[in-house]
């Protein structure tokens, strides 16, 4: 099996078609991803979440905020198991979704565990990472507002966004409050979408 033209072990596929079949399941009760997109859900949202994977494969201990379907956490913590090491921490303040992601997790053996807790509130949880993900969540100047702690801990922390065809308007407005290093890896999913790796974020200094 392939995935954005790279190999897939068996191992990796068979957790990502029970994760696929788990989903389906809970997405006829709840509304895990818009349902305008449930059909595409290998094209849509599998392989644009393994992305981040691809771009990143050392393990490492990762905060995915607002997990939400499990994308991209699940899928990254689902490669994750493979290598038997690095952690994903799912970060969902809706109880039902943060049901369904404990549920896959025990479906798949992903390497990743579920706080239901808001995005705001997580450096009180989760003291060290090395990386942080988001995918179709908020604007960017809020998700680096959600990072920050951690790049302040961290002078090698990244954060890895998700982002439509519209990311350099977010790009813009978020220089007016904040100082980073970024780059934009063209989604092989989506044309005109992109993956924003973020590095040394600062606050803009005021004056």
């Amino acid at each position: 099996m392939k995935i954005n033209g790279q190999n897939v072990s068996r191992e990796t596929q068979d957790r990502l078609e029970r994760f696929a079949d788990h989903f389906d399941k809970w997405a006829r009760s709840i509304n895990l991803v818009a349902p305008s997109t449930r059909q595409k859900l290998w094209d849509r949202h599998i392989a644009d979440s393994a992305q981040l994977f691809q771009m990143a494969p050392e393990p490492k201990t990762w905060i995915d905020i607002g997990s939400g379907g499990g994308f991209p956490g699940v899928i990254t913590a689902i490669f994750l198991a493979e290598t038997d090491s690095g952690w994903v921490h799912l970060v969902e303040s809706n109880n039902k979704k943060a049901s369904f992601l404990r549920s896959a997790i025990r479906e798949t053996g992903a390497r990743a565990s579920v706080h239901a807790i808001r995005a705001e509130t997580a450096p009180e949880v989760i003291a060290q990472a090395d990386a942080m993900s988001a995918r179709a969540l908020a604007s960017l100047d809020l998700l680096l507002g959600f990072a920050e702690p951690w790049f302040a801990k961290d002078s090698n922390f990244r954060a890895y966004f998700h982002k439509g065809r519209d990311y350099q308007r977010e790009i813009d407005e978020a220089r007016g409050q904040w100082q980073f290093d970024l780059v934009k890896h063209a989604s092989k999913v989506e044309q005109g979408a992109v993956m924003l790796e973020i590095a040394h974020l600062a606050r803009v200094s005021a004056g």
